[in-house]
């Protein structure tokens, strides 16, 4: 028995180690448009929205897809399977990959802007898009506009999150209704130049806007001190 307990104490150790290890490392995601390049990170607060991403990311699934949604002061979207051999015109929106990931909300992710979240349906468990996801850019708020926000969601906006969204900007009633996984680390002004592109009336851009996503491992370090991205 005790020999059986040691055992179980040294894989958990080696398996801590390991872990440990891995942790070390992180994937930096490039999405890159015509309108320039964005780098983000996913968190590891959302990993089922985080594997599934990367995985697709790195079958080359993205590459081809378009951004076929764009909407000025809220969010840019993309990932509709249906937009790789989409005609001029054509409606885009409803395309998916036959399954969902279940949300993952978690208070400290909010819809600050840069962030990438998943688009999804109105079903009732907000599961999410297994491919579609949108960057979000929103408005920068005041601190009288927050009671307009929370009347709507019956939520209170949590005071930090309130001096993001009057810094930078955000779209607040989204928060704990889709969910954010990752966030932009540079190329913000990509998701401004694209929200601006002309469009028709279904916020279709008139111009396609295909996107290629490549995936590189990368020590957080590395990232940090390229990007300036901190790791909580």
């Amino acid at each position: 028995m005790k020999k059986y307990f040691i055992l179980l104490l040294v894989l958990a150790i080696a398996h801590a180690g390991v872990a440990q290890k891995k942790s070390k490392k992180d994937h930096l995601i490039t999405i890159s448009t015509q309108f320039g390049d964005m780098q983000l990170v996913l968190f590891d607060e959302t990993p089922k929205h985080k594997a599934n991403f990367l995985k697709l990311a790195e079958e080359g699934f993205y590459n081809g897809t378009l951004f076929h949604r764009v909407i000025d002061g809220f969010m840019i979207q993309g990932g509709d399977p249906d937009s790789k051999k989409a005609k001029p015109g054509d409606p885009l929106g409803e395309g998916d990959l036959g399954y969902t990931i279940p949300a993952e909300f978690n208070d400290k992710l909010f819809h600050k802007k840069g962030v990438i979240a998943a688009a999804r349906d109105n079903n009732p468990q907000k599961a999410s898009s297994a491919s579609q996801f949108y960057l979000a850019q929103g408005k920068v708020f005041k601190e009288e506009d927050f009671a307009a926000v929370e009347r709507r969601t019956g939520r209170p906006v949590p005071a930090a999150h309130k001096e993001v969204y009057k810094k930078i900007g955000g779209i607040p009633h989204l928060d704990q209704n889709y969910t954010v996984y990752g966030i932009v680390i540079k190329g913000l002004e990509v998701i401004d130049k694209i929200a601006q592109q002309p469009k028709d009336s279904r916020d279709r851009p008139s111009k396609d806007i295909p996107m290629k996503v490549s995936v590189k491992k990368m020590r957080k370090k590395k990232i940090t001190k390229q990007y300036g991205y901190q790791y909580s």
